[in-house]
């Protein structure tokens, strides 16, 4: 591991993982790369608050400042709860889950894993119906849990990509006649 890399896992092992985009980044990785470039300030981070600015004020070297009000308020912990009896099962809130703490399928009704929400109220927005809440959680999931489930949130979006453009493929062949052992199928304009 290169220096470099072992700064930013450094700053990223101080961040509280919620992988919000309050920072102005995709998730907490890129805001530690950015951290350790020096071409981010180290009061972008709400959900870390105060304790989280010292913390990397003192890893970084750099003096401590509060956090910038652009970012957002440093709130406590909470968990986003799902009013179930609102829920139209429109699977919006999955999508916009970074760790994959919302369960449930289309035209379902879905619910939230509150020991594996992080917080970040990247479901709010997301959902057309406002039956996602907000509540006050004892603190927030273990960093290590919620970086490991944001990686395979990732993964996951990745892989699927690559199946359905796999699938696309397939189906273009079979269109086009370019498989062996099939008829050309022609195309309605």
């Amino acid at each position: 591991m290169k220096g470099s890399d072992k700064l930013v896992a450094a700053i990223d092992a101080l961040l509280p993982q919620t992988q919000c985009t309050r920072c102005g980044y995709d998730a907490c990785l890129p805001y530690a790369q950015a951290l350790a470039e020096g071409s981010a300030g180290i009061d972008q981070c709400a959900p870390g608050g105060d304790a989280t600015i010292a913390a990397l004020a003192q890893l970084l070297k750099r003096e401590i400042t509060p956090l910038n009000p652009q970012y957002g308020p440093h709130r406590p912990p909470s968990v986003a709860v799902i009013v179930e009896a609102n829920c139209i099962g429109c699977a919006r809130c999955l999508k916009a889950c970074p760790v994959d703490a919302i369960v449930g399928a289309n035209k379902f009704m879905h619910t939230v894993i509150a020991a594996q929400c992080t917080g970040c109220e990247l479901c709010l927005p997301a959902c057309p119906v406002d039956c996602i809440a907000m509540e006050p959680a004892n603190a927030l999931p273990d960093p290590d849990l919620s970086r490991q489930r944001y990686r395979f949130h990732q993964f996951r979006l990745a892989r699927n990509a690559h199946e359905r453009t796999a699938a696309l493929a397939a189906r273009e062949k079979l269109v086009t006649g370019n498989v062996p052992g099939h008829e050309q199928v022609e195309r309605s304009a």
